[in-house]
């Protein structure tokens, strides 16, 4: 993984800083610490931060094509690169170096736009064409790796992170809360936006071409449910051998580097069986990392280690005490530059830290598996819901949803009447194309009422299921059930939040490159064929996979009910310890000093968590957003409190063509 930023000046004379373009990678140098490059020509200039992991010798960026027509800067990993080197070899292309960078800019050489369909990796990328003078941005097809964007006074700017946007002197950061409703509510914006006005994300499966001073977006990959394997009558067991070849081989490309590789190593089915899988492909001794929580309502450290034995991997297991979350969130909202509904990133950032001090540069977890595989509770929960909408009336349908969430009082309490009331929002609405996030946007959009009253206008005319609507793909109606639950999940939990928060930024914090088996296209593709049984049988989660599993891996993770993946929130924040950043940040003055938050609805809530009194889940994600969302705004908008990445700074590499 690496960090990438440019500056394309539409005017010919407005040349491009280097001392600026030099501040913009200094902000992401968390991403690359290992190298650093500029390349200059007249009114572009494009920067990048190097993690050194594939051809540690002459894979310096950035790079250009063997004519030199063609420059790129790069982040991410191609993982069959190997055989589109050997195709465009083929083609008469000869070779500089051994980084799969060039074989990126070689391909787009030899057959322009085509090339993205042959990609197989986790990327964004920028190309500069010196003859047509044009810029193209690429992002991978499911988001993992980071682009944004935005155009100020004839330049267009661009930056893995925003913060490196942000170090333009022309770029005013202001916060929108028509986006600020969307993450509160779908835990992501719904479009290209981001939190600031004007500051654009480049969408997963998209690509822009920038030339002649227009912007031009496209699609390239979009996931599609529209197909179904039940009507070609396939049965369980091929499809089964099918997924397991996929999902080997996703394993197998994504070990390539010349640097030591780990996992990480959660307890669940989807870690568990990579592990197996490099196990098997690589046998010796695999590197695994975990991370425990002190609070035990949260900790799962019995079956990371119950793995960790039956594979005889070399294990490190970090424990993460409720304080330390708390202590390091700054860090996490820092690095995921989004506000957030879990305190769950925390404890990621701490575990990634803990794999670099013990000097590993790569990881492979299992992010992924439960958007593809329907390993969710909310999908159980649309079952559920739909089957009771059948018999609204019955005294039992409604009980099944006790069993969902244990770990939520609130429910598994309840009784008949209280679940009617909290479940029964637009019971019987079936039919609606967003059925399966109902509950779920209309429990966020409780968090709306902490708004400032100078924001009724935009709460009040704000509706995520219009909102949502706007964007669903043509033939989204004509897809099954659980397809279209997958589809919302993937592009609104897992792109816009999960990814953001969890994965690539929290590993990129410390300069390590998370790498997702499930995540592979290939298998997204069989999965969205699948018929909704082999993913979801019953209520039984990720069917399938467990299927393939049955002889690889333990019976107790096998056959486990699953345990979301959850971190403490109230107890970290408003426990025994107190937290001076939590203090002057929740107080009334500073809350109306930034006017985004109700002072006196803030207020109550934080002194509710300071009592100690029984805290809903919706408290608790109030508490998250507030806080998150406060630290956003001193961090990237008012700026008094501010993060800086304090690694020492690698030599400059400057490729000058002006």
């Amino acid at each position: 993984m690496c960090g990438i930023v440019g500056i394309l000046n539409y005017k010919q004379e407005n040349f491009v800083s280097v001392k600026l373009l030099e501040c913009m990678l200094d902000v992401i140098n968390h991403r690359g610490p290992d190298e650093r490059g500029i390349y200059l020509n007249k009114n572009l200039g494009l920067g990048n931060v190097r993690l050194s992991i594939l051809d540690l010798e002459t894979g310096q960026q950035p790079q250009s094509d063997s004519s030199q027509n063609y420059w790129i800067v790069f982040n991410g990993e191609i993982f069959n690169y190997y055989e589109i080197k050997n195709e465009l070899q083929n083609h008469g292309y000869s070779f500089i170096t051994q980084s799969d960078t060039e074989v990126i800019v070689a391909a787009y050489s030899i057959w322009g736009l085509n090339f993205l369909s042959k990609l197989n990796g986790q990327f964004s990328f920028a190309i500069w064409d010196k003859k047509k003078q044009e810029l193209l941005l690429a992002r991978d097809r499911v988001g993992i790796c980071p682009l944004f964007y935005t155009e100020n006074n004839g330049s267009f700017i661009f930056g893995s992170e925003i913060k490196a946007i942000l170090q333009h002197p022309e770029i005013v950061p202001k916060l929108s809360i028509t986006s600020l409703c969307q993450i509160f509510t779908c835990w992501s914006t719904l479009n290209s936006a981001t939190l600031l006005n004007d500051i654009k994300e480049v969408p997963p499966g998209h690509y822009l071409k920038i030339g002649n001073g227009e912007v031009q977006l496209e699609s390239y990959w979009k996931l599609d449910f529209s197909e179904d394997f039940g009507s070609k009558k396939i049965n369980i067991r091929d499809a089964g051998e099918k997924l397991k070849q996929i999902l080997t081989d996703s394993v197998r490309i994504r070990l390539n580097a010349d640097v030591p590789v780990a996992a990480y190593l959660s307890g669940g089915i989807d870690s568990t069986a990579i592990t197996a899988l490099i196990n098997k492909i690589a046998p010796g001794i695999l590197n695994t990392f975990s991370v425990g929580f002190s609070d035990q309502e949260f900790d799962e450290t019995v079956y990371q280690q119950e793995v960790s034995t039956f594979f005889h991997t070399n294990h490190k297991s970090l424990k993460c005490t409720n304080e330390e979350i708390a202590d390091v969130f700054p860090q996490v909202v820092w690095h995921s530059e989004n506000p957030m509904l879990r305190s769950a990133p925390a404890p990621m950032y701490n575990l990634s830290k803990f794999v670099r001090q013990n000097n590993i540069k790569v990881v492979l977890t299992g992010e992924g598996a439960d958007e593809m595989l329907a390993g969710y509770d909310i999908f159980k929960e649309m079952a559920i819901r739909r089957f009771w909408a059948c018999e609204p009336n019955s005294k039992y349908r409604s009980l099944l949803l006790k069993k969902l969430y244990p770990y939520i009082p609130q429910i598994k309490d309840a009784n008949i009447h209280t679940l009617k009331f909290f479940y029964g929002f637009k019971l019987e609405d079936v039919k609606l194309p967003y059925y399966s996030h109902i509950m779920r946007w209309n429990n966020g959009k409780h968090l709306l009422k902490y708004l400032h009253p100078l924001h009724n206008n935009i709460v009040s005319n704000f509706d995520p299921f219009t909102c949502w609507i706007k964007h669903k793909p043509h033939n989204f109606d004509n897809w099954n059930n659980l397809g279209k639950a997958q589809y919302i999940e993937s592009t609104t939990f897992m792109s816009g939040y999960l990814l953001s928060t969890q994965s690539d930024r929290m590993t990129m914090a410390n300069s390590v490159e998370g790498r997702y088996p499930f995540l592979d296209h290939r298998l997204i593709e069989f999965a969205c064929q699948l018929p909704e049984n082999f993913k979801m049988s019953g209520l039984n989660e990720k069917y399938i996979l467990k299927k393939i599993m049955v002889n690889e891996i333990p019976h107790s993770v096998l056959n486990r009910k699953k345990q979301a993946y959850r971190a403490p929130i109230r107890n970290s924040f408003f426990g025994k310890k107190n937290i001076d950043y939590i203090e002057s940040l929740t107080n009334a003055q500073t809350i109306s000093n930034h006017g985004v938050f109700n002072p006196l609805l803030t207020t109550k809530l934080f002194e509710k968590a300071r009592s100690n009194e029984n805290m809903t889940e919706i408290d608790n994600m109030a508490i998250c957003a507030i806080i998150s969302t406060q630290l956003f705004l001193q961090m990237f908008v008012t700026k008094q409190f501010p993060l800086s990445d304090t690694k020492v700074r690698s030599s400059l590499r400057l490729i000058e063509e002006v």
